[in-house]
């Protein structure tokens, strides 16, 4: 495995290893076109490849870019995965087939954030827009703190957020910043007001090829929670003893869980993952967010920050964009052939044992 060669500097070098990583597997590639264009003017899509036959009873979804930048990382995963020979064998011996989705968020991915370009978080957005959304007040309470009138923000603004931290605790902070809010529109971990085009398409894909498996795994690939270059392993499905037993025999007893409080991760609302219940009622579906550590979660805090006030403040001048941008890259992808070692190792090994766990599943 060449460690650096799967990853790329930008959304459309990503895309092009994808396409080409695609083609050199014999595998078709379907795509979904986002309304936008890119940074570089550069079209953007959300990319589907099938691996396997259409009527596998069961599937596992490879997802990258639910958070845009976090996409680095995760199209890396994507193009080893294809690239790679056992893997592909692996598939054939037990009888798995796999959906790749590339850049669940491709406007994130290319201009280098981590929202949609609805500013919504994808991840808080599946949601009932019916019925009335989750209240946040103590988000509420701290909004005018995180994304200040001016950057870097004043030693008043700061201390202010320290005595939030003094007073509640770092967890109960993390939970009021990252859980979800729907009343700040520029605000951090805002859900919408409405499915955005990701949520759309995406469902789009599920009813397309999900719908006809009887069991279904979802590893869905993110970046910047924990320590560097270490993958937590993360429950992603409904609070139920059945499917968290499933879970843990396939990815490990040390699979974390933002129910049971063992996760980096605070409890969130409006994830993302609900959408294979919906979508593929059918089967039995048993998923994780796999998580992988770059910087400390303050510098990741204080990195959303700024890139939410430059997105507020168009007049910033370009080295100060630049330095944001910067930052916003080193909080969500490191660029070392070390962390990408890291990073291949454990999402493979995950890969793998969600291909055995679907083969082992009860018999048809």
């Amino acid at each position: 495995m060449n460690t650096g060669a799967a990853f790329s500097k930008t959304y459309a070098e990503a895309r092009g290893k994808f396409t080409a990583a695609t083609e050199a597997a014999g595998l078709d590639l379907s795509s979904h076109t986002h309304p936008m264009l890119g940074r570089h003017g550069e079209l953007l899509a959300m990319d589907v490849v099938r691996e396997g036959p259409r009527n596998a009873t069961s599937l596992l979804l490879v997802t990258s870019a639910c958070h845009g930048i976090e996409g680095f990382c995760g199209s890396g995963v994507q193009v080893a995965l294809l690239q790679d020979t056992a893997w592909h064998a692996l598939l054939r011996q037990r009888g798995v087939a796999v959906l790749y989705i590339h850049a669940l968020n491709p406007y994130g991915f290319s201009w280098s954030r981590r929202v949609t370009h609805e500013g919504v978080d994808l991840n808080r957005n599946f949601q009932d827009f019916s019925a009335p959304l989750p209240a946040n007040p103590a988000y509420d309470t701290l909004a005018h703190l995180l994304v200040p009138e001016h950057w870097p923000p004043n030693a008043e603004v700061q201390a202010a957020l320290q005595r939030h931290v003094a007073a509640h605790g770092f967890a109960a902070t993390q939970a009021a910043i990252t859980s979800g809010q729907y009343k700040h529109p520029q605000g951090l971990f805002y859900g919408g007001v409405n499915p955005t085009w990701s949520n759309v398409t995406l469902r789009h894909v599920l009813q397309e090829h999900g719908q006809h498996c009887r069991r279904l795994a979802w590893i869905d690939l993110h970046t910047g929670l924990g320590p560097s270059g270490r993958s937590e392993r993360i429950f992603a499905c409904r609070d139920e003893a059945a499917a968290l037993a499933r879970a843990r025999t396939w990815w490990g007893p040390e699979l974390k869980s933002i129910y049971a409080g063992s996760s980096t991760s605070a409890p969130l609302t409006g994830l993302m993952w609900l959408a294979a219940y919906q979508e593929c009622a059918q089967a039995e579906y048993t998923g994780i967010a796999l998580e992988v550590g770059t910087v400390p979660m303050m510098e990741v805090i204080d990195a959303l920050r700024a890139d939410h006030w430059l997105e507020c403040h168009p007049e910033a001048v370009a080295a100060q964009g630049a330095a944001i941008e910067r930052r916003m890259r080193d909080a969500f992808y490191t660029d070392t052939d070390a962390w990408k070692q890291r990073v291949l190792e454990q999402a493979f090994e995950a890969a793998q044992q969600a291909v055995r766990g679907l083969a082992d599943g009860p018999g048809d």
